[in-house]
Parts: structure tokens; sequence; C-alpha cells
């Protein structure tokens, strides 16, 4: 059977979230081109798919679209990091604030469970994984916290901030660990909005001070590897 015809098309939005998770996962860095061409041939998608897909990451602010020269993974400034850590410690306090008022028992478990599969992941040497993971705790507060608007808000920032730490964080640090998402996870599950919220605020701040605003530390990968169906 030939290889081509046997291959899945993937849907513009499988396409987005493949490479808004290689994005976030910090697997495809800063600058990194992304050629219409390729990107076509890696989803089996016509380039006005590609455009358009290119298009909403743009607009999402992930990618930077150069006149005559293409699609490039964006690369935020000093000043793009620090409001992006400004709005995420204005949004991340608000959601755990709200979730300490309405989490429930299945909601405990599932911040448990997530914190048990961050540490088996830095425990087992899994950085992809790792990363991932640490992304998704976050996004998994919102989760919970059932707030579309600010879901949707982080979301972005989430995303943004692995641009910022694939730019400028020092390579030997761990950035966001199980250890202080088992804190903020107490503090939730305790029902104690005060804790959380100088926790939170901590976490986040440690996150932006270990930023090394000097280095550039980023690795080109193939985008066949990462984006591979």
């Amino acid at each position: 059977m030939d290889a081509e015809a046997g291959k899945r098309h993937a849907t513009d939005q499988e396409i987005y979230e493949k490479i808004w998770n290689a994005i976030a996962e910090r697997q495809v860095g800063p600058g990194t081109r992304l050629k219409e061409e390729q990107l076509s041939e890696i989803f089996s998608a016509s380039r006005a798919r590609i455009r358009q897909v290119l298009q909403n990451l743009a607009r999402d602010g992930l990618i930077t679209l150069v006149p005559n020269r293409g699609a490039f993974v964006s690369k935020p400034s000093i000043e793009e990091a620090r409001d992006v850590f400004f709005a995420r410690r204005t949004i991340e306090e608000r959601l755990v604030e709200r979730l300490c008022a309405t989490i429930d028992a299945d909601g405990i478990a599932k911040l448990g469970e997530h914190v048990d599969q961050e540490r088996k992941a830095h425990q087992s040497g899994d950085d992809a994984g790792a990363i991932r993971l640490s992304g998704a705790f976050h996004m998994l507060i919102a989760e919970l916290a059932r707030s579309q608007i600010l879901a949707s808000l982080l979301r972005d920032l989430v995303s943004r901030t692995s641009l910022i730490m694939a730019m400028y964080q020092q390579k030997e640090i761990q950035s966001c660990g199980p250890d202080e998402h088992a804190a903020i996870m107490q503090s939730i599950t305790a029902r104690d909005a005060k804790k959380a919220l100088a926790v939170m605020h901590h976490h986040l701040a440690h996150i932006e001070n270990q930023l090394d605003l000097e280095s550039d530390r980023v690795v080109a990968r193939d985008l066949e590897d990462i984006l591979g169906l």
C-alpha cells in the first residue's frame, strides 16, 4: 500500500493544535521558520489550508508573518515577557481564589493525579513530558475553576510563556516543578485562599526570576520529526 495513500489527512484544528503543542512544549523554538510547502507535505494539506492555520497562529501571537519571507515562531521581547507574567499572575491568582471556594472531591483527585504524573516524568528524566504536564497543571486549574474566558486567556499565555522560556531561561534550571505545584494543590485542597494566592504568586515569580535575559539557547530541530502525524 502506498504510504501517502494510507496517510490520514489532518483537520485544520488538528494542524493548529499540533503546531501549538510543539511550541508550548518548546520543541519548536522562537525564530524557527514554518515553511508552507513543508507543512503542506507533513500534514497532507493544501497550502491554502496551511496559510489559514498560520494566520490563526499569528492572530494568537504565536507566530509572526513577515511579508515576502514567510512565517516564523514569534520571539517575544523582554517587555513582552514581563507583560505575560503580569497577566498570568492576575489571571491565575483569580483562578486559584475561585477554585478554593468551589473545588470538590473529584477536582481534588484530579489535581493529585496530575502532580503524581509530573513527579514520575521528572524522576524518569522525561523532559518533554515534564514540560507538557507543567503547562497542563495550570490549565487544569482553569478547567476546574470553570471559567471559559480565563481558561482561553491562560491557554494563550501558557504558550507565550513557553516561547519566553525557550529564549531566556537558563538551561540548567527546571522552571516549574512538581514540588511547587504540590504546594499550590495542597493550599487549594485545604480551601485556604490566602495561602493559595501567596503560593501561586511566589511560584510565578520564581519562574520569572529564573530568566536569563542575556542568553538565547534555542536549538533548531526538523519539523518533520516534531510535527509528523
